[in-house]
């Protein structure tokens, strides 16, 4: 037996709590894996609150992301006691996930955990910081420079803005962080934030081409948060859209794209392919400062995981939350 949170469901409601499983439940795959932490992501907040059908099939253990030790393997690429992440793949909405103490997955979801990292330090990276690692990629592989100027991180107090703040800083990028928090300047600062707008100043409707200023933009907020920063992104520039916390819309115009040659790069970090994730984890081991985690991320226990998720939904969570499932 192992304990995980469940999400059922019947005909008029869903229901949330920790449950005592029995391992014979898991659903088959080829590697189980003891699980150390996991972490409650937007997607993993929407999944516990039903506010979004997230979740496609009950009962369901969710948790997108979980990092642990092999416990046992009928395949190859996997052997007892190997240290691993998974991120993604459906796991937590159609597969069970890692907001439990035991996971069952395919051996081709998980990489190794990186020497650089703790299971707890991955876990306050999870799945945003992994995104944010595949924004900084994909800017850098479309020719972003530091000098190129000012990069914009909407929804900077968030788990992939905050990372991608620390990521890019400390790559010598000038960042602005856009933020609704008016009292989280400090925590931007020391991430690595050298100016904060206000959110309101980008998320209203705005007109079609807008001022030039962003060199490149990492947007976690979608809707028109995402066309106003399209709209003020300069010529030739850049910007990776990632998030949709304001909205799953896009409410913009062709203008910037076809009168500024502005690029529109779309981050997919659910089915992103094996290599992709092994070269953004690389980054992260190499390029983020694992001293900015903690102030990055809290640790809350398996039985304050639901609570945290509707917390993260209504935008009370600042940077990443840990789930110890063993807590």
């Amino acid at each position: 037996m192992f304990k995980a949170l469940l999400i059922t469901k019947n005909e008029t409601a869903q229901s949330v709590a920790v449950t005592d499983i029995d391992e014979s439940q898991l659903p088959e795959a080829a590697v189980t894996v003891k699980i150390e932490y996991s972490t409650i992501n937007y997607k993993d907040g929407l999944a516990v609150t039903g506010k979004s059908p997230v979740v496609r099939k009950f009962p369901m253990v969710p948790g997108i992301d979980f990092a642990g030790v092999v416990e046992s393997s009928d395949s190859d690429l996997w052997k007892a006691g190997d240290r691993v992440v998974l991120n993604g793949w459906g796991v937590g909405e159609g597969h069970w996930g890692g907001l439990g103490q035991k996971a069952r997955v395919k051996a081709e979801w998980l990489i190794r955990l990186p020497d650089a990292f703790t299971a707890r330090q991955a876990m306050a990276i999870g799945t945003a910081g992994y995104t944010a690692a595949l924004c900084v990629e994909a800017l850098e592989r479309n020719g972003v420079k530091p000098e190129a100027g000012e990069i914009l991180v909407t929804g900077a107090t968030g788990g992939v803005g905050s990372v991608a703040i620390a990521l890019l800083s400390r790559l010598g990028y000038k960042v602005v962080a856009s933020s609704g928090k008016a009292g989280e300047a400090e925590y931007l600062n020391s991430l690595g934030a050298s100016q904060i707008i206000d959110r309101n100043e980008l998320s209203n409707p705005g007109k079609p081409l807008q001022k030039e200023r962003w060199a490149a933009v990492v947007d976690c907020v979608g809707s028109h948060t995402l066309a106003n920063a399209c709209a003020q992104t300069r010529y030739g520039g850049h910007v990776a859209a990632c998030g949709l916390a304001q909205g799953m819309d896009f409410p913009a115009s062709v203008a910037p794209f076809i009168l500024r040659g502005v690029s529109l790069l779309g981050i997919d970090s659910v089915m992103a392919p094996l290599a992709v994730r092994e070269a953004a984890w690389k980054r992260l081991a190499r390029d983020l400062d694992a001293s900015k985690l903690e102030a990055i991320s809290k640790v809350v226990s398996l039985g304050e995981a639901a609570a945290a998720g509707a917390d993260i939904v209504s935008g009370k969570i600042r940077g990443r939350v840990v789930v110890d499932v063993n807590a």
